[in-house]
């Protein structure tokens, strides 16, 4: 049963005819009969009685001018909702973000969004990266960060490039350098994220292209605690210097670490099968907005 039908039957039954029917949807009378005749055959039963002069409608013709008021109505809601969806006046944004680092690159992000698209429900999550991705894998989020290298059944779009700073308790003997290299922290106690931080996987695997094992001395989630530990002697520690630079003035010494493949570069992950909402392509393009100049960029068309 068509809509479209329905939508010709109820003109019928409102202008009394099928040829004053037919010039109101602009089509022919030939096109209204077959359409109710289809109607007719789809219900099991007629829906008009054809008079010497009009049409009336019968019991079931009733019935079913009744529904399709109903059902005409709800298509149009639909179309408007659709609309609404589109044009961004309503919505729903399911987002994951990191511990480490949204307070600085995305809560202006965040503001912007809001301010920009007011009628947009935002659905945050707050995780580590590993767990992001499992969220965005199983359609939980439609968007969440995570770091380069990201898996292949992703889509990515990058949103900066940072070196990372090594944080040295204070009076350390590289606590003057400029720069130094990962193997001369290699002999030191690491205070490290926890397992669920991608930025793990990176130190990890720099460790293993050198045949370096790091000493532990610490985990934990929060940045704020990492560089207390550290204030506090227990070790040293690796942050990317964008999450240092919020901090500062520190306690602490910070040194850059001169390595190419020792970089913080969290971007926006999404499924390479997802049909994007119109809410999560225009954050897309918000954060593109914001990306700096010269970052490669991968996204689905």
């Amino acid at each position: 049963m068509e809509l479209r039908n329905l939508e010709i039957l109820t003109e019928v039954a409102r202008q009394g005819g099928f040829s004053a029917a037919a010039k109101v949807l602009n089509t022919t009378q030939s096109t209204v009969s077959k359409a109710v005749r289809q109607l007719e055959y789809d219900c099991g039963a007629p829906l008009l009685d054809r008079l010497n002069r009009g049409i009336r409608l019968t019991a079931a013709g009733e019935a079913v001018c009744r529904r399709a008021a109903t059902m005409l109505s709800e298509r149009e809601y639909l179309v408007d909702e659709l609309a609404e969806l589109r044009g961004l006046r309503r919505g729903r944004l399911k987002l994951g973000l990191p511990s480490l680092g949204s307070s600085t690159l995305f809560a202006p992000l965040f503001a912007a969004f809001r301010k920009r698209y007011p009628g947009i429900e935002i659905e945050l999550q707050e995780h580590g990266s590993k767990r992001l991705e499992e969220a965005v894998s199983s359609g939980e989020i439609e968007l969440g960060v995570s770091l380069l290298p990201v898996p292949n059944d992703f889509e990515w779009q990058p949103v900066c490039n940072e070196p990372l700073l090594a944080l040295l308790p204070a009076g350390h003997a590289l606590g003057k350098r400029s720069a130094v290299k990962f193997v001369e922290l290699a002999h030191e106690p690491f205070i490290l994220f926890e397992r669920g931080f991608a930025l793990n996987a990176i130190i990890d695997a720099a460790c293993r292209r050198r045949r370096i094992t790091l000493v532990e001395a610490a985990r934990s989630g929060h940045a704020d605690f990492i560089i207390a530990l550290v204030s506090a002697g227990l070790g040293v520690a690796l942050l990317p210097r964008l999450v240092v630079t919020a901090r500062r003035p520190l306690s602490v010494e910070t040194v850059l670490v001169d390595e190419p493949d020792l970089r913080w570069q969290p971007g926006f992950i999404w499924r390479k099968d997802a049909v994007l909402s119109p809410a999560a392509t225009s954050w897309l393009t918000l954060v593109s907005g914001a990306t700096a100049p010269g970052n490669p960029r991968r996204t689905k068309t």
